[in-house]
């Protein structure tokens, strides 16, 4: 017994006239350990109190967030001060961690900061729906260092916080959800064009999810090398690219419909070859 109580007490570290034992050192821990397990389940107490609150799930993101940081700060000052550890003691090493951080964690603390920004200006929020160069998708979380963001096929992607703030990132859904579309058709020549217009306007005004206001429109574009081009614009409440696609795509069925009903052509591609010359017969 005697023996493990020196094995305790025996001094471990010495740092100036600083003596920590072995002992000291697994109650630290012990401490550490209990209080990070407080942390944890205290967080996930918020997060679950302000969700069943119907909070907006940025606040949420924030709060929580912020309360982990702070719990940690807290607790390595605790720790700090159960080892007897002055924090003056860290000053003649001060100088070379910022040097560190400068150079070798340089881009995770921009990252970091970024993260806090996202969270607290709210430029990109969950649920927005991004265009990223050639991804799209919505948001599902930002975290500290990343945003999760899932794509239009399904597949998650960890996008950098300083990536965000950086570059140009078109956010559908910043300010509202109304996005304005359009489906494209050509009829053949020789079509009633005033009949192909209010077929047009009658397959968007039939639609559930095409807004009257603002009101839909069309408009006789162009006349194509083989067909009478007219584009129905239309204005939705769009949260993803998905649901642009569903609705453009009940419009052409709908379209399609009302065309077939009213005799009215849908034009293809067409092509008129001429030839010239006299044929001759070759006789051998």
């Amino acid at each position: 017994m005697e023996e493990i109580t020196n094995l305790l007490h025996m001094p471990v570290i010495q740092l100036g006239g600083i003596t920590i034992d072995f002992a000291r050192i697994l109650a630290v821990l012990l401490v550490c350990l209990v209080a990070l397990v407080i942390i944890a389940w205290t967080a996930g107490f918020i997060r679950r109190s302000m969700i069943k609150r119907a909070v907006n799930p940025n606040i949420v993101q924030l709060v929580s967030r912020a309360y982990q940081v702070l719990s940690l700060v807290v607790l390595s000052l605790i720790t700090l001060e159960l080892l007897n550890v002055p924090l003056t003691a860290f000053a003649f090493i001060s100088g070379a961690v910022a040097i560190g951080v400068g150079f070798g964690a340089q881009n995770i603390i921009n990252n970091f900061i970024s993260g806090w920004i996202l969270m607290w200006e709210r430029p990109i929020k969950i649920g927005d729906f991004l265009e990223i160069g050639e991804a799209r998708g919505t948001v599902e979380a930002i975290n500290t260092r990343s945003t999760r963001i899932c794509r239009i096929d399904g597949v998650h992607m960890l996008v950098p916080n300083s990536h965000l703030l950086e570059n140009t990132v078109v956010n559908w859904t910043l300010l509202d959800s109304l996005v304005r579309t359009s489906v494209r058709v050509g009829v053949a020549y020789g079509s009633d064009v005033r009949l192909t217009e209010r077929l047009l306007s009658q397959a968007a005004a039939e639609h559930p999810d095409v807004l009257k206001s603002p009101s839909s429109s069309v408009i006789f574009e162009d006349f194509g090398s083989s067909a009478l081009i007219f584009d129905l614009n239309i204005w939705i409440h769009a949260r993803a690219e998905r649901g642009l696609r569903g609705v453009r795509s009940d419009l052409r069925f709908r379209i399609e419909e009302l065309f077939r009903e009213n005799k009215v052509s849908i034009a293809f591609p067409q092509q008129d070859v001429h030839i010239d010359g006299e044929l001759r017969l070759r006789q051998d």
